[in-house]
C-alpha cells in the first residue's frame, strides 16, 4: 500500500499541463470495440482506471498498443470473448459501459456488477432500461452478481433517461444505438464534455448522431464503423482540483491546455467562495492573493451550493469545495443530493481543525477560515475525489500529514505528486 507524506505551508507556484479527461477516456476506449478497424486515441491520461480498462479490452481480444505519450492504438478486429473478467471489472465503475459496444458488436455480453468509488448508491437501472429500449434482454443472476445481456437484435427506439440524466447510461445507450437498426432518440441525455467527446469520436468513425451537447440525441443506426484518430479534451475535474490547491495555499499557478470553455459553472461557483482566474488562450492563470470570502445569499443568508447535471456544477468537485470553503471567510451549506456518502470524509477534516457540521448524509455546513493542523498519524483516502480533497487539506495545513490508500487517488489523477512537486509542494510517495 502506498501513501503520501505532505509537508504543508508551501505556496504553489509555476505551470503544469492539464491531463486528458478521465471520464472521456473511459468512454472512448470501449467505443473502439464497436469497430474492426484500428483507432488511435490521444491525450489519454495515465491513471489506474484507464490501465484497468485497457486490460479488460485486451482480455476480450482487442490489440492495444501505446504509440506515444498519452496515445494508444486500439484494433478490435478479432474479439474472442463476451464475458468480462470479474477481477478486472470489479476494479472500475466504467466496466459496465463495455456492455453497450459488446452487445452491438457481438450480440451478447456477460459482466459482473462493477466496482468503483463507494460514495453511495449508484444503481444500474438506467443502463438496463436503455438497453431494453433497444430490444435487449437483460437478466441478473443475483447470487453470483452477474448480468447476462442478449441482443434480439438491437433496434432503434425512444428512450427517456430517468430518474437522472446519467452520464454512463447515456454513453452506454449511445454506443449500443449507433449499430442498431433504425432511429434512436434519447431524451434527458447527459451532455457533459466527455459525452460530447464520445459522440464526436463515433461520428468521426461513421456514426450518425445529432444533437451533440443537448439533452436530446438523435441516432441513425449504421451497419458498421470504420477507423480513425481522435484527441479528447482536458479533465475539468483535475483542473478544478488544482485551482483549489492554488487558492488554499495562496499560490499563483498556470494550467496549460485547460479547456477554459468547460469551466463556466465551475468559475461561477468558485467565485462565490472568492476564487477567480484569468483565461490566456487555452490556458488558465490562477493569481495569488485570492479573496477567499464567501458571498452571502440575499438578505445575508447562508448560501447553498448544489451540484447539477451539465452545464451545472459537477458533483465530483463537491469534495474539493469542502476544503476550499474551510479556508474561506464566512459560512456555506454544501448539498450533494446525488450521493449520500460524498461527505463521509469530513470527520478527517474536522480532526485537522476544520469547522464543519455534517447535517445529514447529503449536507454539510462549513464555517471558515479555519487554520488546519497536519495529521501525522495518517488519514485514509476513501475515494478518488475525497482523497484529492485530503491532499489539498494537507498542502495548506501546518506540519506533516500522511495520506494512506492513495491508489484511490491514482485511479483519477495522473502523476499527481509529480505535478504538485513541479509547483513547489513538498510531497513524497512512499511504498510499504
Amino acid at each position: 500500500m502506498s501513501r503520501f507524506v505532505i509537508e504543508g505551508g508551501h505556496k504553489l507556484q509555476g505551470t503544469i499541463r492539464a491531463s486528458g479527461n478521465k471520464n472521456a477516456a473511459l468512454a472512448v476506449l470501449p467505443a473502439c470495440l464497436l469497430s474492426d478497424q484500428p483507432i488511435t486515441l490521444h491525450n489519454i491520461p495515465d491513471i489506474q482506471d484507464v490501465r484497468t480498462m485497457l486490460l479488460i479490452m485486451q482480455d476480450l481480444g482487442a490489440e492495444v498498443c501505446q504509440v506515444g505519450d498519452g496515445s494508444w492504438r486500439i484494433h478490435a478486429r478479432n474479439l474472442h470473448k463476451t464475458e468480462l473478467d470479474p477481477a478486472l471489472a470489479g476494479r472500475v465503475r466504467a466496466s459496465f459501459v463495455i456492455s453497450g459496444p459488446l452487445l452491438a458488436r457481438m450480440g451478447q455480453v456477460s459482466l459482473p456488477i462493477p466496482g468503483g468509488d463507494v460514495i453511495g448508491g449508484r444503481p444500474l437501472d438506467t443502463h438496463v432500461q436503455g438497453l431494453r429500449a433497444l430490444g435487449a434482454t437483460v437478466a441478473l443472476e443475483a447470487r453470483q452478481g452477474v448480468f447476462t445481456i442478449q441482443a434480439n437484435p438491437l433496434h432503434g427506439g425512444g428512450y427517456f433517461l430517468q430518474p437522472e440524466a446519467s452520464v454512463t447510461a447515456t454513453e452506454n445507450t449511445v454506443m449500443a444505438a449507433v449499430l442498431a437498426r433504425g432511429e434512436t432518440i434519447i431524451d434527458n441525455a447527459a451532455s457533459e464534455p466527455h459525452v460530447q467527446d464520445l459522440c464526436h469520436l463515433l461520428n468521426q468513425l461513421g456514426a450518425r448522431i445529432e444533437g451533440i451537447g443537448s439533452n436530446r440525441l438523435r441516432i441513425q443506426g449504421v451497419p458498421s464503423l470504420g477507423g480513425g484518430e481522435f484527441t479528447i479534451g482536458a479533465d475539468f475535474m483535475e483542473v478544478g482540483s488544482f485551482i483549489g490547491a492554488a487558492a488554499v495555499t495562496g499560490g499563483a499557478v498556470r494550467i496549460a491546455n485547460a479547456s477554459p470553455a468547460d469551466l463556466g459553472m465551475i468559475g461561477l461557483v468558485y467565485g462565490r467562495l472568492g476564487v477567480a482566474w484569468e483565461v490566456d488562450g487555452p490556458d488558465i492563470v490562477v493569481p495569488a492573493g485570492q479573496s477567499l470570502t464567501i458571498e452571502p445569499a440575499l438578505g445575508g443568508r447562508i448560501p447553498e451550493i448544489k451540484p447539477m447535471p451539465w452545464p451545472g456544477f459537477p458533483p465530483d468537485l463537491m469534495s474539493i469545495l469542502v476544503v476550499l470553503a474551510s479556508q474561506s471567510q464566512g459560512s456555506v451549506l454544501l448539498h450533494d443530493w446525488m450521493y449520500e456518502s460524498r461527505f463521509f470524509f469530513v470527520d478527517k477534516l474536522k480532526f485537522m481543525g476544520a469547522q464543519i457540521v455534517l447535517c445529514d448524509p447529503h449536507r454539510v455546513l462549513v464555517q471558515g477560515p479555519s487554520p488546519l493542523n497536519a495529521n501525522p498519524q495518517g488519514v485514509t483516502s476513501p475515494d478518488i475525489r475525497a482523497g484529492m480533497a485530503m491532499v489539498l487539506a494537507a498542502l495548506c495545513a501546518r506540519g506533516v500529514s500522511t495520506i494512506h490508500n492513495i491508489q484511490q487517488i491514482d485511479r483519477g489523477y495522473e502523476q499527481v505528486e509529480h505535478k504538485l512537486r513541479a509547483l513547489g509542494a513538498n510531497i513524497t510517495r512512499l511504498d510499504s
